[in-house]
């Protein structure tokens, strides 16, 4: 009976995990415009993500604008798009995978170390999820704390960190913690 509630609590942070992964992909609020020094205007905030770029204007709603090449995109956002991609869809498959190797399931009967080498799979497609989705939001963080203490840059280049950064962040622990889970449970089985 604990195992399985261990087995139906990892897969939940999993899923929350790759929930909070889509999410801070499909955000476009990686790059907030910095209201700093002289740049005082609240009329205007503009938003950069990995798929379109937003202005909010006082009291008009967000107007995006999809990007119109990948060459507009900085390194760090091109390679953002990759890897989040990549790690909703490792996530996905580990999570449809676990589901298999569970001891609430009855798709591989009477092969405990089936079921385990299930499990390893799918808790290591998990991690590497969460790796896939740590890389570039901090790097991205990374870049924008960078360019914001960089004095040869104007005050109106300046960027903060955006909600999508915020999210990616606690996505990566969900799933960090959700693949543990599913790791350890394969010693459980």
């Amino acid at each position: 009976m604990a195992n399985s509630t261990l087995e139906l609590l990892g897969l939940l942070l999993t899923l929350i995990g790759l929930i909070g992964a889509a999410a801070s992909t499909g955000m476009p609020m990686w790059r907030v415009t910095a209201f700093i020094g002289e740049n005082i205007i609240v009329f205007e905030t503009r938003y950069e993500g990995l798929w379109m770029n937003c202005f909010r204007q006082a009291d008009i709603r967000m107007q995006c604008k999809v990007y119109d090449s990948l060459l507009a995109l900085s390194p760090d956002l091109q390679a953002a798009r990759g890897l989040m991609c990549c790690s909703l869809a490792l996530g996905g498959l580990g999570l449809l995978i676990s589901l298999v190797g569970l001891q609430c399931t009855s798709c591989i009967q009477n092969n405990d170390r089936a079921k385990r080498m299930v499990l390893v799979i799918a808790g290591t497609m998990i991690i590497m999820a969460c790796i896939c989705v740590l890389i570039p939001v901090s790097w991205t963080g990374h870049v924008i704390i960078r360019d914001f203490y960089n004095p040869l840059l104007i005050d109106a280049q300046r960027r903060e960190l955006g909600e999508a950064l915020y999210i990616g962040w606690v996505a990566s622990a969900f799933l960090f913690v959700g693949g543990m889970y599913v790791l350890l449970l394969q010693s459980a089985v």
